[in-house]
């Protein structure tokens, strides 16, 4: 069974699961026509391969096996992604261990961002900003699953954020292999397909649901990584508005979530400095507004943890023009 602690922490990474793919969508229509993928143009630079894997993972509809080795063990998993009517539904089943089901409806894909190409074919504004923070590099045609791809290297231009090595798929841009690398250069994590069933083009276009305004809070964070910015976040289910505060950021390839709750249970509260989850790293901190009320700030995401808890112990607060400090909520 697991401690409260570790529960309470689960939780949280549930939403972040849940809202990964909302981080880095970058698309403002309504939706994106899958037929501009058949354009069968050779794709000449890393940005552009970045580009049809981002797209390909919304606009094909396939079935796959697939295995996740990280720290903790080897998992199993069994891929559906389907599109009915431009909505796309997204099954993930661990074969192995506790049963656990993922599943996502409408703009939530595996890899989470959907590009429109602009009017001269390049890639879009937000993979431009990626280029500022990552540097990409393509490297030689490899087998994965029984099919030749292509690996692209993506490696972060400072230490405040992980590395990614693909392999995509020549015939789709698929990604059929994904290691997480971290600042030191070892695999934090490996997902790669084992059998790429059907993959199939999406005739239409896919629906984009729109994004709510951005989250905003008395509590901000006064350090960010460069790069990272506030984005929107759906409604999440499972946690208040009114007990805690969630915002979510993004650097356009990895994303945190930021929570702020008050503490009315001292034994319930997390224990503050870092805790692991898997390869996710979770940061506590609690911070006194006043003799009476505690706040209690979780930073949680594939960060490195010291990057984590700087962000934690950089918080602020700013108040509101007709609140004053009058009000500690989240």
């Amino acid at each position: 069974m697991l401690s409260p602690l570790k529960a309470t922490l689960y939780a949280i990474l549930a939403i972040c699961i849940s809202s990964l793919s909302s981080a880095v969508i970058a698309a403002s229509e309504n939706s994106f026509d899958c037929r501009q993928l058949a354009d069968d143009t050779k794709l000449a630079s890393p940005l552009d391969w970045l580009e049809r894997s981002m797209m390909a993972s919304q606009c094909y509809v396939f079935r796959a096996q697939a295995i996740r080795i990280s720290p903790g063990g080897v998992r199993t998993l069994a891929l559906a992604h389907e599109i009915h009517d431009g909505v796309i539904r997204e099954v993930t089943r661990y074969l192995d261990g506790p049963a656990v089901i993922y599943e996502r409806y409408g703009r939530l894909g595996r890899n989470g961002i959907l590009m429109r190409r602009s009017a001269n074919g390049s890639p879009g504004a937000a993979l431009q900003k990626i280029d500022h923070h990552y540097r990409l590099t393509l490297g030689d045609e490899e087998r994965v699953a029984g099919r030749p791809s292509m690996r692209l290297d993506i490696e972060p231009r400072d230490k405040l954020r992980y590395g990614h090595r693909l392999w995509l798929d020549l015939a789709t841009g698929l990604p059929l292999k994904q290691n997480l690398v971290d600042v030191e250069g070892q695999i934090l994590e490996t997902f790669q397909m084992t059998e790429l069933i059907e993959p199939t083009l999406y005739s239409q276009s896919v629906t984009l649901e729109p994004l709510p305004s951005v989250s905003t809070g008395p509590w901000q964070p006064s350090w960010l990584p460069r790069g990272y910015v506030s984005i929107a976040l759906p409604p999440t289910l499972g946690f208040s508005s009114k007990t805690m505060s969630h915002r979510l950021y993004s650097d356009g390839l990895s994303s945190f979530s930021l929570f702020v709750q008050p503490i009315k249970n001292k034994k319930e509260a997390l224990l503050p400095g870092i805790h692991r989850l898997g390869i996710s790293y979770a940061a506590v901190r609690h911070l006194r507004f006043d003799e009476e009320h505690i706040l209690q700030v979780v930073v949680l995401g594939e960060l490195p943890p010291k990057v984590l808890y700087r962000i934690a112990s950089r918080m602020e607060f700013l108040g509101d023009a007709d609140q004053g400090q009058q009000e500690p909520a989240p």
